[in-house]
């Protein structure tokens, strides 16, 4: 070992390898980096990261990140349209397309193929659907993901919604099927949400 076998640098590598797209050599690069830099980058990381595990949790109501010193923005602000997705990152990536500036509900996952249709399997749908009921929501943007499993908690959250008249549109061309909103390039995710499609509920 180049490091000597070092506990603390161990130990380092090993959780640093956890994250997405990180694998031991990967991790032992960054962890050099952080030991060579440690006023610039290991004083603020160490205490940013102290920060956000203290003050960050999921909002309860819409599923996305807040501060736990102030209100969540789905509590705050007016709307009339909710872009639903998976998780926090499928967010991010409409976000930072720029093809939607409206309210998102993070569902937490998706509902596996064959799950009873009387379990949301934990996903924060019942809170989605106080939101279309509390907020007068005009429209729900089903952005999940084209497969199997996003299809099944499309046509959940579709027949969940019925009662509330509510328009509920589904992501259209452009998403290949078995495709995954996170890895969908600007030019896709934005040829989707245009030609989205009004979903016809029985």
């Amino acid at each position: 070992m180049t490091n000597n076998n070092v506990k603390e640098i161990e130990d380092l590598v090993k959780i640093i390898s956890k994250l997405p797209g990180l694998g031991p050599k990967s991790a032992r690069r960054i962890v050099l980096k952080l030991i060579n830099n440690r006023d610039e980058l290991v004083k603020p990381l160490t205490n940013t990261l102290a920060q956000v595990y203290k003050n960050v949790t999921k909002c309860k109501n819409c599923g996305n990140l807040k501060s736990n010193n102030s209100n969540c923005n789905c509590f705050t602000k007016k709307y009339d349209q909710i872009c639903v997705v998976e998780n926090i990152a499928d967010m991010w990536v409409i976000e930072s397309a720029g093809i939607y500036k409206g309210q998102y509900h993070i569902l937490g996952g998706t509902l596996p193929s064959f799950e009873s249709k009387n379990s949301n399997n934990g996903l924060l749908i019942e809170s989605l659907i106080n939101r279309v009921k509390t907020n007068s929501v005009k429209e729900v943007i089903l952005a999940t993901s084209a497969s199997i499993e996003g299809e099944t908690t499309s046509h959940y959250i579709s027949d969940s919604l019925k009662d509330t008249k509510v328009k509920i549109t589904r992501l259209a061309k452009g998403v290949p099927v078995g495709g995954e909103i996170e890895f969908l390039d600007d030019g896709t995710l934005f040829s989707a949400f245009k030609n989205r499609a009004p979903i016809k509920v029985d």
